[in-house]
């Protein structure tokens, strides 16, 4: 048997949605028949969990290149706070701090952190983007207490 052979087989029986829906029992799937429902005892493994946040990762990365060149020059945290920032809003969501992004290219960090404080996004995560606009301020790395 090969991969590929297993593979289309399985496309073929199971389907493929690359979103969370409902199997014909009720159960909650994604992908080719991959069972999530904590229900039925589904769920991912901890090293699919790790692939998928590496290829989200990645994904995020190569967008931020393409709609912000200049990102690449920041020191690591400082790219960190905005892929965090895109990874949890989108790209698009981030591209919103039009201010805050211009403060950040020409290296007024600590600017760039008070914008970020003086957002919605601030309001609506406040443990979050406080260790974001230090991390900004600071280009140091500052994570959640406990991981």
């Amino acid at each position: 048997m090969t991969e590929s052979n297993i593979t289309r087989l399985l496309r073929g029986d199971e389907g493929e949605v690359l979103h969370a829906y409902q199997d014909h029992l009720g159960f909650w799937t994604i992908g080719v028949g991959i069972l999530i429902d904590k229900r039925k005892g589904g769920g991912i493994t901890p090293e699919e969990s790790a692939y998928l946040l590496s290829n989200r990762i990645m994904g995020k990365s190569i967008e931020l290149d393409n709609r912000l060149p200049w990102w690449s020059k920041l020191d690591d945290a400082r790219r960190g706070v905005l892929l965090s920032m895109a990874f949890q809003m989108g790209v698009d969501g981030l591209l919103g701090f039009k201010n805050t992004l211009t403060m950040v290219e020409r290296g007024d960090y600590a600017g760039a952190a008070i914008g970020m404080l003086n957002s919605l996004w601030a309001k609506q995560t406040p443990e979050r983007s406080a260790r974001m606009a230090e991390q900004m301020r600071t280009g140091e790395w500052k994570y959640k207490a406990g991981t």
